[in-house]
């Protein structure tokens, strides 16, 4: 563990009328503690997990149009509105780290081509792999020990077997390399991953939640124990 807790500077923000503040879960933040080296953050589209994330990455100072502290490049609107307005408090305090975001990932593969002709993902330009291949030797080739990760929706290019592929590389992170994983997410197979806390956004707080009580797991479940009503009620007119 490194990064142990994220707070809101409550006196510093200038209305919590204007966007990012009026998201209802940042406005009730005040202090969150993380206790785990993986922690998963979780709610609907709009619910502003993506949004502390990408704080989190401002305040470490990487890249938050994706990258790490040593990834100089821009893409529009890659910088967090929130990031000076959050403390982090670290036991010990590292530099090393990435924050991924799936929607720009193209643009960081442009970057890395550009710095780095070796083509050292791999062997292979990251543009020259498929989608899910070139997430995994991002993965594989870019992450190692004492570090802090910050994923957004690493899931995004990853077909259900990869994704189980990419838990396992988590773990071998996690556990041999001393790794801490902070992943915004909306699969429920990274989800399931073994001891890891899980904060809901939903509700306008943030709170831990169990894995069976996530909308990802009880949607998942019943869809599969019961797809042929699931769709009818779904699909038909009223």
């Amino acid at each position: 563990m490194f990064l142990k807790r994220i707070q809101l500077k409550h006196d510093r923000i200038p209305s919590f009328q204007q966007y990012p503040f009026s998201i209802p879960s940042i406005k009730n933040l005040h202090e969150l503690n993380l206790t785990n080296k993986v922690t998963f953050f979780v709610g609907e589209n709009g619910t502003g997990k993506s949004t502390l994330l990408e704080a989190i990455a401002a305040q470490c100072g990487f890249n938050t149009a994706g990258g790490g502290r040593n990834n100089y490049y821009d893409t529009p609107a890659s910088q967090s509105d929130l990031g000076e307005y959050i403390r982090l408090s670290w036991m010990p305090k590292i530099s090393n780290g990435f924050f991924m975001r799936a929607e720009s990932f193209h643009q960081f593969a442009s970057h890395v081509d550009e710095v780095d002709a070796t083509g050292a993902y791999g062997g292979r330009s990251l543009h020259e792999q498929s989608h899910g291949e070139s997430f995994l030797s991002l993965f594989l080739n870019r992450f190692n020990g004492r570090a802090l990760y910050l994923l957004d929706e690493p899931e995004a290019a990853l077909s259900p077997q990869r994704q189980l592929t990419f838990m396992r590389i988590i773990h071998d992170l996690v556990t041999e390399e001393d790794c801490q994983f902070i992943l915004a997410t909306h699969s429920p197979i990274l989800l399931g991953y073994p001891g890891a806390t899980i904060l809901s956004f939903d509700g306008g707080v943030i709170q831990e939640i169990d894995y069976e009580r996530t909308d990802h797991y009880q949607i998942t479940k019943y869809f599969l124990q019961n797809r042929e009503r699931f769709l009818r009620e779904l699909l038909e007119d009223e």
